[in-house]
């Protein structure tokens, strides 16, 4: 009988950002998003699980090695994101609003890239203590 786990790996960075649309004036930009329309931004210790589900191989008993997950990490979350502005050094925000929502979209699109096929089942991401985004790549 085959059998189907999930793992999650949970990793904290730090990043600051703004939320400001350009498609908005500014007088929306802060009425939308009040304090955190901040023109220097404002940051945030952010806690990101990162899930995948698959069979568990019969011959390691594992469905992924943490390890190799763990270097996924690394290099998609940690280098790119972690003591950054993600408004100004990560370019998919030049764009893009960097919400929750939008960052745990970022963070899929790019583990998606260095996953094996259809391996990754969620992102978790905690903003704050009370505020957490799941994105499951719909």
């Amino acid at each position: 009988m085959e059998r189907i786990a999930c793992i999650t790996r949970v990793q904290s960075f730090s990043a600051c950002h703004r939320l400001h649309s350009k498609q908005l004036s500014d007088e929306e930009n802060r009425k939308i998003f009040g304090k955190c329309n901040n023109p220097n931004g404002h940051g945030h210790n952010y806690k990101v699980e990162v899930t995948v589900r698959g069979k568990i191989d019969p011959v390691t008993g594992m469905v992924m090695n943490l390890t190799d997950l763990k270097k996924h990490i690394e290099e998609v979350i940690m280098i790119p994101l972690d003591h950054k502005h993600l408004d100004k050094d990560v370019p998919y925000f030049a764009d893009v609003v960097s919400t929750s929502e939008n960052l745990a979209v970022y963070i899929w699109n790019n583990m998606e890239k260095v996953l094996p096929p259809s391996l990754l089942y969620e992102v978790k991401l905690h903003e704050t203590e009370n505020n957490i985004v799941v994105y499951r790549g719909e």
